[in-house]
């Protein structure tokens, strides 16, 4: 059995990668604590509910999971009202949804572009294993290389910044 707690924080997107693969791959239990959604979504198959000092299997989807957390905020502030905040709860949350998808967007380009940049890297570096380059050739190879370590760097920076913007956009949310 596994626990992880936050396994994916200060990781880069080939690690992350890496994390999911061994969690997909491995047999055993696992226990995941997470605030990365992402990571969830790829690995959960079931979700367990920890309230009130029980432990009990949630049925429904991440998405009806975190409705289920806002429901206490939305259920009194409905009482003080009578349904108007939930109605602004509902609107709130909505514009929370269309302002955070730019920044999904901009996190799954930059995780995109991370990963051909990876790829391209590595077919590079089978080819400067196993061939014979020579002058100009190998010149450029390295050229190359050393680019793409500064564009995947770059890549994956940008991918933790719309992340961590994200994270920081749903915990003030």
């Amino acid at each position: 059995m596994l626990i992880l707690d936050e396994p994916t924080n200060h990781l880069d997107i080939e690690t992350r990668e890496a994390l999911v693969e061994a969690l997909a791959d491995y047999s055993g239990a696992v226990i995941l604590v997470s605030h990365d959604w992402h990571l969830v979504e790829l690995v959960a198959d079931r979700l367990w509910l920890v309230a009130d000092g029980t432990v009990r299997p949630f049925d429904g989807d991440l998405e009806e999971y975190r409705h289920l957390l806002l429901a206490p905020e939305r259920d009194a502030a409905a009482k003080e009202d009578g349904g108007g905040a939930r109605r602004a709860s509902r609107r709130e949350a909505a514009e929370r949804r269309v302002a955070l998808e730019p920044l999904r967007r901009r996190s799954r380009r930059a995780e995109e572009a991370a990963q051909l940049l990876a790829a391209e890297q590595s077919a590079l570096d089978r080819r400067l294993a196993s061939q014979g380059l020579e002058g100009a050739a190998l010149v450029e190879a390295y050229r190359r290389r050393a680019e793409l370590s500064r564009l995947i760097a770059e890549a994956e920076a940008e991918w933790l910044a719309a992340e961590e913007a994200i994270e920081t956009a749903m915990a003030a949310g």
